[in-house]
């Protein structure tokens, strides 16, 4: 692990972006659905936040990956974006809201595991605790929030999602090293829309003509705010911090979702759904705090009549 990486400022407000962005996704994918097929807005999403870095390539002009990990950036695309959002999509249309909010908050635990095997990243038992009572907040917002918890086989398209966001984090972390952060975030969403298009053809004249401006609008808004604008967040602040840290963040998606909808639906929280807030912040809290090294100056001292410093 680079020894000069660290959950800096900059960083913190990149996960901010993201975590804001992410939370309004759930939402728009539940209202874009009774117009499109499950695999027509996650191809439409990815569709959009790839014209969206079309237009960025066009005018920074930035360097793609270089040819040697083209093939593993194809490959972290479908996996990470292709896959996770076709089962995402299909899973809102199958399981209860509360399971796949319980049920996704396992990335920061699986995201742990893979950077300890191929980044070398090491945790203490305090970081560990702290992903332990930060899952432990998200299960009681979800259920403090009444959102309907049932486990059923469809929910394994939710673990699905958890494992290839995993993969997807931790394996273009490296790449963020030799390539262009911007460059490899574009290719792999080049890659994964490219994947996507079989999935959005069955009736796609038929939805398209059909939907109404609503139904866009939820689908443009996904396309542009949590797929495009967060994921460059996500990766800016992946580039900077470990892996685990950035990942342990996600946590915090729930609660925030609830404060969104307490501020402008008036959805207010019970007392319990705030406790699991302020749990989750606790244990994210801990998995990321520090401790600072304090430098204790050592006296010189006398060796065969010298002094010694």
């Amino acid at each position: 692990m680079d020894t000069h990486e660290r959950l800096d400022g900059p960083a913190l407000g990149a996960i901010a972006v993201t975590l804001l962005t992410w939370s309004s996704a759930y939402a728009a994918i539940a209202y874009a659905l009774p117009a499109f097929t499950p695999g027509q807005v996650a191809f439409g999403r990815l569709l959009i936040g790839s014209i969206c870095f079309g237009l960025l390539l066009a005018v920074k002009r930035v360097p793609m990956p270089a040819r040697r990990d083209w093939p593993l950036v194809a490959l972290l695309g479908v996996i990470g974006m292709t896959v996770y959002h076709l089962c995402l999509c299909l899973a809102e249309t199958r399981i209860a809201s509360g399971t796949a909010a319980i049920l996704i908050s396992l990335v920061p635990a699986a995201t742990t595991a893979l950077s300890a095997i191929w980044l070398g990243e090491r945790f203490s038992p305090r970081a560990l605790v702290g992903l332990l009572i930060a899952l432990a907040g998200v299960v009681l917002v979800v259920l403090a929030s009444g959102k309907q918890v049932t486990f059923q086989p469809m929910a394994a398209l939710v673990l699905v999602c958890v494992v290839c966001s995993a993969i997807f984090f931790v394996r273009q972390k490296p790449l963020f090293a030799r390539s262009s952060m911007l460059g490899v975030t574009a290719a792999t969403f080049f890659a994964a829309t490219l994947a996507a298009l079989p999935f959005s053809l069955p009736g796609l004249q038929q939805h398209v003509m059909a939907a109404s401006a609503e139904r866009w609008m939820a689908l443009l808004w996904l396309g542009i705010a949590p797929t495009f604008v967060g994921y460059i967040a996500w990766n800016t602040a992946l580039k900077r911090a470990p892996a685990s840290q950035v990942s342990s963040f996600i946590y915090l998606s729930p609660p925030i979702a609830v404060l969104i909808g307490w501020l402008w639906l008036d959805e207010r929280p019970t007392a319990l759904t705030l406790l699991g807030g302020a749990i989750t912040l606790a244990g994210v809290v801990l998995t990321n705090w520090k401790r600072k090294v304090v430098a204790v100056a050592v006296p010189p001292t006398l060796v065969n009549g010298a002094v010694e410093s």
